[in-house]
C-alpha cells in the first residue's frame, strides 16, 4: 500500500509539473525530432473527402489489415470473427472465427478485451498467415493463422490480462519484425518491470521468438513504461510512433526508440525526465480532447483515431519537424478506433460505438473510407 501511495504521489507532481510547462493539444520536443514546424511556414495536414461508408453494422471493428488485392480483412473485438470488406461497399464477409476469444464479463460495459491488432505476414502472399491479439480466459496473446479454417499457432503468450489496459496493436515494421503493444492489466508496476510483457512495446520474430538487436539481448522488450498502447505507426523515414492512453490528465504520442522508457506510471504525460531516465512525448492532449487508439501514417501526416474526442487528429510531419495537430471530423461518427491506409491511398476508419455488451450507443459501427488531399 505504501508502495501504492508514493506511485500516486509521484503522479500527481507529474502532472502538475507537466501543466506548468506545456500548453494541452501542443507538440512537445523529443529526440530525434523536432517540434512545432520548421519556423517558416506553418505545416497544414491535407483536408479529407466527406467519406463513404464501405460497411456497417458491425461490433466493435478493431483489427484491420490490407490484402494486396483493396480489400480489407476486419476483426470484430467481441465476436471473434474475422470479416473480408470492399472498398466498394458490398456485404462484409466471414471467412475466420478466431477460436478461444473471451467475451464481456458479466453485464459491466467496461470490458476491453477480446479479438483486437491484426496484421499479415511480412510473407503473406506466400505463407497466407494472419497474426492476431487476442483475450482468452487466462491471458493475451498473439497467434496466427490461416484463412483455411485450421487452428491458430501461438506465437506469444503470457501477457497479463484485466478488464481493462490489454493493449492489442500489433504491426509489422519496416524491419520485418513484428511490434505487439500491450497494457498494463491495470497493475501499474507492470511497465517498469523488464521481466514483464505487460505495459510495453514487444519486438519479436514473426514466430515469436525476441527479435535479434533488441535492447536486451534475449528478451522480447523493445521499450517499457507505457500505460496502454493501441496505436503503433511509422513514417517513411522509419520512425516509429505510438499512441497511449493516460490516466487522468494526458494522453500521449510518442517517439519509440530501442530500450527507452516512457514513464509509467511515475510520469504521466510530460515531466520530470529522472535525469535522463524516462522519455517525454511529443504530442499530449486531455482524456477528451482524444483517449487515442489507432494510429497510421499516410504521406506527411500521422492520423491518430480519437475514442472519448470522438475527432481524427491530424499531425504534420515534414522535414523532421511535427507540426500542430489539427481536429478532423470531430463529433461526426462518434467513437473512433482504428484507423488505416489502403493500398490505393485512401484512408479507413472504424468506429467503435458499442458498448461491451453489444449495446449500440450511437449508431452501428461502420466503416468510413476517405480520399486524403
Amino acid at each position: 500500500m505504501a508502495a501504492d501511495r508514493t506511485a500516486v504521489a509521484r503522479r500527481r507532481a507529474a502532472v502538475l509539473l507537466a501543466v506548468a510547462v506545456t500548453a494541452l493539444a501542443a507538440c512537445t520536443a523529443s529526440e530525434g525530432i523536432d517540434g512545432g514546424g520548421t519556423g517558416g511556414a506553418p505545416i497544414r495536414a491535407p483536408d479529407l473527402g466527406d467519406g463513404v461508408e464501405v460497411a456497417s453494422g458491425l461490433d466493435i471493428p478493431w483489427g484491420l489489415a490490407f490484402l494486396p488485392s483493396g480489400d480489407a480483412l476486419v476483426a470484430e473485438r467481441h465476436t471473434g470473427r474475422i470479416l473480408r470488406v470492399s472498398p466498394g461497399g458490398a456485404e462484409p464477409e466471414e471467412v475466420y472465427e478466431v477460436p478461444g476469444v473471451a467475451g464481456p464479463e458479466g453485464a459491466e460495459s467496461g470490458w476491453e478485451g477480446g479479438l483486437m491488432g491484426l496484421a499479415l505476414s511480412p510473407d503473406h502472399a506466400e505463407d497466407g498467415y494472419v497474426h492476431a491479439y487476442l483475450t482468452t480466459e487466462d491471458d493475451n496473446r498473439v497467434v496466427r493463422f490461416r484463412l483455411d479454417g485450421k487452428d491458430p499457432e501461438v506465437v506469444f503468450d503470457g501477457i497479463a490480462r484485466n478488464r481493462y489496459h490489454d493493449g492489442g496493436r500489433i504491426a509489422f515494421g519496416p524491419d520485418g519484425m513484428l511490434y505487439v503493444a500491450t497494457g498494463d492489466a491495470g497493475r501499474p508496476a507492470l511497465a517498469q518491470d523488464p521481466d514483464s510483457p505487460n505495459g510495453k512495446i514487444l519486438r519479436l520474430t514473426p514466430e515469436g521468438d525476441p527479435a535479434p538487436g533488441n535492447p536486451d539481448p534475449g528478451s522480447p522488450v523493445h521499450s517499457l513504461g507505457h500505460r496502454n498502447v493501441q496505436g503503433l505507426a511509422w513514417d517513411d523515414e522509419g520512425r516509429m510512433f505510438a499512441t497511449e492512453f493516460g490516466q487522468d490528465a494526458f494522453d500521449e504520442v510518442n517517439l519509440i526508440e530501442p530500450g527507452h522508457n516512457y514513464g509509467w506510471p511515475e510520469v504521466e504525460g510530460t515531466g520530470d525526465t529522472d535525469g535522463g531516465r524516462f522519455t517525454n512525448p511529443l504530442i499530449t492532449w486531455t482524456p477528451d480532447e482524444a483517449s487515442p487508439s489507432g494510429a497510421a501514417v499516410v504521406g506527411d501526416t500521422l492520423y491518430v483515431a480519437a475514442l472519448r474526442g470522438e475527432r481524427l487528429w491530424a499531425v504534420p510531419l515534414e522535414d523532421g519537424a511535427l507540426g500542430e495537430p489539427s481536429p478532423r471530423l470531430e463529433g461526426r461518427f462518434g467513437r473512433l478506433r482504428t484507423v488505416g491506409e489502403a493500398p490505393d491511398g485512401t484512408l479507413w476508419i472504424t468506429t467503435s460505438n458499442t458498448d461491451g455488451r453489444g449495446n449500440v450507443r450511437e449508431g452501428d459501427d461502420r466503416i468510413i473510407r476517405f480520399e486524403v488531399g
